[in-house]
């Protein structure tokens, strides 16, 4: 009997001593849903529980308490995972602190709550980000023009602008669209909506959802944009109190000379731009580099390479550059990617293509917050169009392009405290 209490002991000391971390590895040979992971990542501190993101350590794993939840939920949404014991943990972490490594541990301490500005009534074509957070389970609400006016920003630590127009130009789809049963009746919504809130056009009322968003994020939001929210979130607000829509969008002229009129300093991240005047032109302006690109940049060679940074002196650009790999698979969009001579120098780029010198992927600091815009719409269907079905991301768990949206999901979790005033 002595020696079986014994016994018992023995194991249960050693359990507890040598498995007492779950490592979600996070490289291309062992784990077989990276996008899940994040969800597992998510759920974890929703549950109060600390995780360590190690930054560059077989690309960018996750490091968690061992408990039997962690370990079932990992079973049950089909995420590779490692039980490893305390010394092989220390070790992990004396590798990462040593200055001869490219490597930083950070600790994610609290689930960020998220909002998705998205339309009502949305298809599923409209946002990749929608997508990749249901697939990964991560919550989220959805949030429009009416919360957005209303202050409601403010309940967030994390925002996503869906594939959206704040110039009032309707997506510049007229050329191609204006005769479509979708495209007048989702202009006719527009319209009936800005009428509702107290507008008489709805670039007017655009314009005052960007500085809402922009206010959000100078007091210390997240804002992450994708495909034509980025570019025309910046033109929007270089254009406050210009008006640089044609009769058929708003029901009069433009501004004479408007271009002239453009306020650069406004912009989070472009300058320089010139804007598109022909209404029947599927462009914004400049920014965008989906034309410069033609003939180019052939699908065969559309990618694009993740800058590396230094883990322990620039750990919030490594963070959002975490991969399994640093060439990624290009993608188009309205937006496919920015012009780099029209960025401005304060924003980091961190990622682009450089068969043709164009940024897909940058970040900023504006205020308090901080924005980053993704080029392209969906990164796993190479040229959507509008009414193709949705990507299945049950055919992509390891998509290194969704796994950069996911990469600015987990962001806010690594800051210290709530910096919004």
């Amino acid at each position: 009997m002595k020696r079986t209490l014994i016994f018992v002991f023995l194991v249960f000391f050693s359990v507890k001593t040598f498995a007492s971390y779950i490592l979600i590895p996070m490289d291309a040979e062992m784990q077989r849903n990276h996008l899940k992971a994040y969800g597992i990542t998510y759920w974890v501190l929703e549950k109060q529980l600390k995780v360590k993101w190690l930054l560059n350590y077989r690309g960018g794993s996750f490091l968690m308490p061992d408990t039997e939840d962690i370990q079932r939920e990992c079973q049950i949404r089909g995420v590779s995972f490692e039980v490893i014991s305390d010394s092989k943990t220390e070790s992990i972490l004396e590798e990462i602190n040593s200055p001869s490594q490219n490597m930083e541990a950070v600790i994610l301490e609290k689930a960020p709550k998220i909002a998705v500005y998205t339309p009502y009534g949305k298809q599923p074509w409209d946002d990749a980000v929608t997508m990749v957070l249901t697939y990964a389970e991560i919550p989220y609400e959805t949030v429009y023009d009416k919360e957005v006016l209303n202050d409601g920003l403010l309940a967030f630590d994390w925002l996503h602008l869906h594939h959206e127009d704040f110039t009032g130009q309707f997506g510049k789809f007229y050329g191609a669209y204006k005769s479509a049963a979708w495209y007048i009746q989702e202009k006719k919504e527009a319209e009936a909506l800005a009428t509702k809130l107290g507008y008489s056009k709805v670039s007017q009322e655009k314009l005052d959802v960007a500085l809402k968003i922009r206010d959000y994020v100078i007091g210390g939001g997240f804002m992450f944009a994708m495909c034509s929210a980025a570019d025309s979130f910046d033109i929007a607000l270089s254009a406050e109190g210009i008006d640089i829509c044609e009769p058929m969008f708003d029901g009069d002229g433009s501004d004479a000379n408007y271009q002239s009129k453009i306020d650069y300093n406004k912009t989070f991240a472009f300058t320089d731009f010139k804007l598109e005047r022909n209404p029947s032109v599927y462009e914004f302006s400049t920014i965008d580099m989906t034309q410069k690109r033609m003939g180019i940049v052939t699908r065969s060679v559309d990618y694009f390479s993740l800058m590396d940074f230094s883990a322990k002196w620039d750990p919030i650009p490594t963070m959002l550059c975490q991969n399994h790999t640093a060439l990624v698979k290009g993608f188009m969009g309205q937006t496919t990617a920015f012009t780099r001579e029209e960025i401005k120098s304060n924003v980091l780029v961190l990622g682009e293509n450089k068969t043709n010198g164009e940024a897909k992927y940058i970040h900023g600091i504006k205020g308090k917050g901080f924005f980053t815009f993704y080029g392209g719409h969906d990164p796993e269907d190479y040229q959507h169009r509008v009414g193709d079905s949705k990507t299945e991301l049950d055919l992509h768990p390891t998509s290194p392009g969704y796994r950069l949206i996911l990469n600015n999901v987990l962001f806010p979790a690594a800051r210290k405290k709530k910096q919004k005033t």
